[in-house]
């Protein structure tokens, strides 16, 4: 593996185990709360992590056909920390497959994927490169472990007396 994306790696299991951390002694009650209208539970919220993660990694990087269907990410509910935790290992052990795979070339190919598809700020439209997509999915899940936290540390203060 090429030693920025063995670093890479190494920062994705950091967020993972952030996750990992934030949700491993929490009840289904939790994992299913919200803390308010429009927000996601921590369910939710793992569960799109670990998508995400697949895709960019996995079909936009790897061309490892995912057969992700986004919306469906964040209906989950009812799902153990253990079952969240297998999630993000699977999704992990996927992604360094891929990683392995990836040659210092193959970060600079282009990839089908537009910019404007994931909200960009940047107006190009031109498509991602596989380094685009591997910070892309670093940002991204860095983005929900903070929420995971965030969401945790607001049931925590809802229980208290």
């Amino acid at each position: 593996m090429l030693p920025i994306l063995r670093d890479y790696l190494e920062r994705l299991a950091m967020l993972h185990e952030d996750i990992k951390l934030a949700i491993r002694d929490l009840p289904v009650e939790a994992l299913d709360w919200t803390p308010g209208p429009d927000m996601n539970s921590i369910n939710a919220l793992v569960t799109h992590a670990a998508g995400s993660e697949r895709y960019w990694i996995g079909e936009v990087a790897g061309q490892d056909p995912s057969g992700r269907v986004r919306d469906i990410e964040f209906e989950a509910r009812g799902l153990a920390a253990e079952v969240l935790i297998a999630q993000l290992d699977h999704v992990l052990n996927h992604s360094q497959r891929v990683l392995d795979g990836l040659s210092a070339e193959a970060l600079g190919a282009a990839r089908g994927t537009e910019r404007g598809s994931v909200r960009s700020h940047d107006p190009d439209d031109s498509p991602l490169t596989v380094a685009w997509a591997l910070f892309h999915a670093l940002e991204h899940t860095g983005l929900h472990a903070g929420q995971i936290q965030m969401t945790r540390q607001l049931w925590e203060q809802r229980q208290r007396p």
